[in-house]
């Protein structure tokens, strides 16, 4: 038997899996994470373009939903230098408590800043959320565990994908978008108090050992991580008009962007360096196109083509049954198959999913088509994530997990802002020029199609040359 087949698991593979008596309350723990996580999440993003046009913010969108990501870019350095000095429980369970005041913040919103404020504090609990899971599954299991982990992080969002957006949009139109957060709130309160007595208890495996002292020197200080989030949200506010005072904000946000983001990644990220670095970038575009895809098409169609929210939710709902599904095959079905090859297959069905997002955008064209692409994106996505995710900690080693989860999370936020930035400032200019509406975002969705092919294409340079699956 060679090392490579060692490391599979085989019919009569008799290694613990992650519900044996050794892993199940690890298990059972973060998938209850990811399910209050999802059910918050789920429920809220289709109520957000409702809210904005509530509070007369419709040009400021981008605004609300690159303030979440901003902050998560903090949120996810902060949690994951955390989890790698003391043990991934305690960042996980001061995100819960946070998530659930960023819903009261939101609900009460009388103003677009308001709501920014809301979003940005919910951004912050989401990156220290994700990095600590992430974070906890490389240090509680083996690696032959893992993608079946991850693929489990996912399926824990089949409930709340059904039930979160058809009652969110349902809520929204009977009586407010204020109404779910409201709602939200209380449902979460409860669960997230008993979820952090439960985490007092570290799972088992855990490493609550501090690292050696000149790994904690090397660490990036949280104020590069702070002037991070800084230059993100500026220039999301700076995309969302099209004049010089914006402009400015344009050029004072990239600036940042471009000194400090450095100092959070990998070396050779943004020259796709094999290995670590490739993988990183690799989340940073799927991330960034997915996201931008998950924001604007939702926006196109209830503020252009006036679909119904509750039918935006449906597609939300498709979208995240979808991801897990596709999750599970790549786990389970897929298992044999090289990981950086599931990158490109997934990576080509998202190009898929932006073509139609483009042809969905022509007034002629049933909006339905264009409803259509969130669902095909959360196929590629589910199949390319939880891969990209298990090439990038196994060119991680032992002792700084947290910090490659945290370079991960960093990315992926990067991506989101970068991407969807770009998106919006293509839309604006096209608007300034005198196009229409509809037309501004089919050029805007068609620029998409240049970090799919690109994910396909680099996929092969974070492939795993050592022993083990991918």
């Amino acid at each position: 038997m060679t090392a490579k087949q060692a490391l599979r698991p085989s019919p009569s593979d008799t290694r613990p899996g992650i519900f044996s008596r050794q892993y199940a309350a690890a298990t059972l723990t973060f998938a209850t994470v990811m399910f209050l996580t999802g059910f918050a999440a789920l429920a809220v993003v289709p109520t957000l373009p409702t809210a904005a046009e509530d509070l007369d913010g419709v040009s400021l969108f981008p605004l609300v939903a690159g303030s979440f990501v901003a902050a998560s870019l903090l949120g996810g350095v902060l949690g994951g230098h955390w989890a790698d000095r003391s043990g991934a429980r305690r960042p996980l369970a001061l995100g819960m408590i946070l998530s659930v005041v960023t819903l009261l913040v939101s609900a009460s919103s009388v103003s677009i800043w308001q709501l920014v404020i809301g979003r940005f504090v919910d951004g912050l609990a989401a990156g220290m959320v994700a990095v600590s899971v992430t974070t906890a599954i490389g240090q509680s299991y083996p690696e032959y565990l893992r993608p079946r982990m991850l693929a489990m992080m996912s399926a824990s969002w089949i409930i709340p994908s059904l039930v979160g957006p058809p009652v969110a949009g349902v809520v929204a139109e009977v009586w407010s978008w204020r109404t779910v957060f409201y709602g939200l709130a209380v449902l979460t309160a409860l669960p997230a108090i008993a979820l952090v007595a439960v985490l007092r208890k570290a799972p088992s495996g855990e490493s609550d050992q501090a690292p050696p002292a000149e790994e904690r020197a090397s660490r990036p200080p949280l104020v590069v991580a702070g002037m991070l989030s800084l230059g993100a949200a500026l220039g999301q506010y700076g995309v969302s008009g099209w004049d010089a005072r914006h402009l400015l904000f344009v050029v004072a946000g990239v600036a940042l962007l471009v000194v400090f983001a450095p100092r959070l990644l990998p070396e050779g990220t943004w020259r796709s360096a094999r290995g670590l670095p490739t993988a990183v970038l690799l989340r940073g575009l799927t991330s960034g196109t997915y996201f931008t895809v998950e924001a604007l098409v939702p926006l196109m169609l209830i503020t252009e083509r006036r679909v119904a929210a509750v039918t935006v939710g449906v597609a939300f709902t498709a979208s995240a049954v979808l991801w897990a599904v596709a999750s599970w095959v790549q786990g389970k079905l897929l298992q044999d198959v090289a990981r950086h090859r599931l990158v490109t297959v997934g990576a080509l069905i998202m190009a898929a999913s932006v073509a139609f997002a483009v042809v969905g955008s022509f007034s002629g064209v049933s909006p339905l088509l264009a409803m259509a692409a969130m669902p095909l994106a959360a196929v590629g996505m589910g199949m390319l994530d939880p891969c990209v995710t298990v090439l990038s900690l196994a060119h991680s080693a032992p002792d700084r997990l947290g910090h490659t989860t945290s370079a991960m999370q960093t990315n992926m936020n990067l991506g989101q802002v970068v991407v969807l930035a770009f998106a919006t400032a293509v839309l604006n200019a096209g608007l300034a020029a005198g196009t229409s509406r509809l037309s501004g975002y089919a050029i805007a969705f068609s620029l998409l199609l240049v970090p799919t092919l690109l994910v396909a294409v680099l996929a092969v340079r974070a492939r795993k040359d050592v022993p083990g699956p991918g």
